[in-house]
């Protein structure tokens, strides 16, 4: 199993970014998908999460900003990014719970966002 994201970049502060991810390989269920962040110098932190039902948990930070949505159809997971601020400059990490046979926790490789001012 691997999560593949794609969408970040470089964009000005006030702006916006969609990331996307993309579960694939032996999968019979992806669970629980999230996005973390990792800034230079700084521990990797959750960024928001949504469950199969429907249940969102945002960091305080992002709360009214990004909005994660999911096509389970296509095991896919979004971050829409708007009101983007330099602080927002990370590596954005995909993470899911995978069900195939047992659980897994899968990672993916991180896109760079990067928010200029």
């Amino acid at each position: 199993v691997q999560l593949v994201e794609s969408g970040g970049g470089l964009v000005q502060a006030g702006g916006s970014l969609t990331l996307s991810c993309v579960a694939s390989g032996n999968i019979y269920k992806v669970n629980t998908m999230r996005w973390y962040r990792q800034a230079p110098g700084k521990q990797r932190e959750v960024v928001a999460g949504l469950t199969t039902g429907g249940t969102v948990h945002y960091t305080d930070f992002v709360k009214g900003r990004f909005t994660i949505s999911r096509d389970d159809a296509k095991n896919t997971v979004y971050l829409q990014m708007n009101s983007l601020k330099p602080e927002d400059t990370a590596v954005y990490y995909c993470n899911a719970d995978v069900l195939f046979i047992q659980n897994y926790e899968v990672w993916g490789q991180g896109t760079q966002v990067t928010v200029s001012s």
